[in-house]
């Protein structure tokens, strides 16, 4: 079942960066995800390479692949 909703959730993470990169904060806001489930879903699409993740700062920017 969590396996599920992970999955779910990086589907709002997809969705969320088509329109381009985001801070980990931005996404979280437009995803309205918990940091716990964000970060599992971040994790899946890291895992399938999916995602570009860059440092600005002390801000963590992640894009689509």
């Amino acid at each position: 079942m969590l396996v599920v909703k992970i999955g779910e959730n990086a589907g709002l993470i997809w969705q969320a960066l088509q329109g381009g990169a985001l801070t980990l904060k931005a996404l979280k806001k437009a995803t309205k995800l918990k940091e716990a489930d964000l970060n599992l879903a971040l994790g899946w699409l890291a895992r399938e390479d999916k995602l570009v993740f860059t440092q600005e700062d002390a801000d963590i920017v992640v894009a689509l692949q």
